[in-house]
């Protein structure tokens, strides 16, 4: 089937090779080669320039290769026209998520979607802010949802959650022992942070350059997991979100410290391109992550 081969070539195309086409396709590498050389044999023109390590289009390759994005688009939403008039939601799904959202909201918004929409395939990739936002501009993605802020004009962004970050610190620390600190108490500290182009970083950086904060030492963590591990061992102090350290505050591994007169509130927000595909999964997820209500 048409296609079926031209899901082929453009999984090769954005995978750069055609081993990672092959995994993602779940298919073999000589049946991945087998559907470009039907493609090419189909259109008599070569599309591929093949090498060992990566693939290149030919000029031909590139013509077809942005009219097939839109073919496929449109196959995936007549599909979906006709299921909906057989009353079932099917068709594909792909998410980034930032690591907070992906690592602690999105897991039981997902457990309730799936179980009512078996036919939706899901894909989901965690990364950070930055990344998930280049990912929704290159239409890798369908869908972003980050706790940063995106500063690209040809996305839309839609806030759709409150997100209270929270500042934590060892049970042992000299911080522990107060029931409210100044900015004052907050000088010369060390600070675990996240890395750059994290959202959680941004946030913990705009809070130390507004109230003026000396940092005495830093630690950076590429993970939310690293962060808290490395406070609760007393390397530091951190800003997290509450939903990462909810279970460790309830546990009394880690104290929170109420800073005077601040209340610490960033938002999530749905990351999506300018011109959207119009998928019913897409709309139905959106529907559910608006009025979702995290446990």
């Amino acid at each position: 089937m048409l296609i079926d081969l031209l899901k082929v070539f453009v999984t090769v195309i954005e995978q750069k090779n055609f081993s990672r086409a092959a995994e993602e396709l779940y298919l073999s590498q000589p049946s991945v080669s087998l559907h470009i050389r039907n493609l090419e044999n189909e259109l008599g023109t070569k599309l591929i320039h093949r090498s060992p390590k990566h693939v290149k289009l030919t000029q031909s390759g590139e013509i077809l290769y942005s009219h097939a994005k839109q073919i496929l688009q449109l196959y995936e939403k007549a599909k979906q026209e006709i299921d909906h008039l057989k009353n079932v939601v099917t068709g594909s799904l792909k998410i980034g998520a930032s690591y907070t959202i992906g690592e602690y909201l999105l897991p039981g918004l997902l457990a309730e979607f799936a179980s009512q929409y078996p036919n939706v395939d899901i894909e989901v990739s965690i990364a950070n802010t930055d990344e998930v936002a280049q990912a929704i501009r290159s239409n890798h993605l369908d869908i972003g949802l980050v706790e940063g802020q995106v500063h690209y004009s040809d996305v839309d962004v839609q806030p759709f959650m409150d997100d209270e970050m929270i500042l934590v610190v060892p049970n042992h620390h000299p911080l522990a022992r107060l029931s409210i600190v100044t900015a004052e108490s907050l000088q010369d500290q060390v600070w675990i942070l996240r890395e750059s182009g994290s959202g959680t970083r941004a946030f913990s950086d705009q809070l130390i350059h507004d109230w003026g904060l000396r940092v005495k030492r830093s630690f950076v963590f590429g993970s939310n997991q690293g962060v808290k591990q490395a406070t609760m061992a007393g390397l530091g102090i951190a800003l997290l979100s509450c939903l990462v350290v909810r279970k460790e505050l309830d546990a009394d591994e880690l104290t929170a410290i109420r800073i005077k007169g601040k209340r610490l509130i960033r938002l999530f927000s749905i990351v999506r391109p300018k011109e959207p595909p119009q998928a019913r999964a897409i709309e139905i997820f959106l529907d559910k992550l608006i009025s979702f209500q995290n446990p």
